[in-house]
């Protein structure tokens, strides 16, 4: 087996896989998996229902605006008020071989 160092490492700009994300992160792209084009009132009241509790703002648009960084969510402007999120086609990727992995069929 291989151990991951320093120089595994990608550029900032290149997406990796889901395994540097934070649950909450993997919970954002889920949703976008099952509903894409959301705002984020959408996804803040699609994460609220999950948890059970409230999402303020100061937690979800940082991991919102992290995860497009990674270049794994696509922000665009729905409106002057209202930004739009969706998954790139690297996010699905990742989402794919991450369900592959947890089934078993690839290591």
């Amino acid at each position: 087996m291989r151990s991951v160092t320093a120089d595994d490492e990608r550029d900032g700009d290149e997406p990796t896989g889901l395994a540097d994300l934070t649950a909450f992160q993997r919970d954002i792209l889920r949703l976008l998996d099952r509903e894409d084009h959301r705002k984020g009132t959408a996804i803040r009241s699609g994460l609220e229902a999950y948890y059970g509790a409230d999402v303020n703002h100061g937690r979800l648009y940082p991991n919102l605006d992290q995860l497009v960084e990674k270049g794994l969510v696509e922000k665009s402007e729905r409106n002057r008020r209202t930004n739009d999120y969706a998954l790139t086609d690297a996010a699905r990727d990742a989402l794919a071989r991450h369900d592959a992995w947890i089934d078993g069929g690839a290591e």
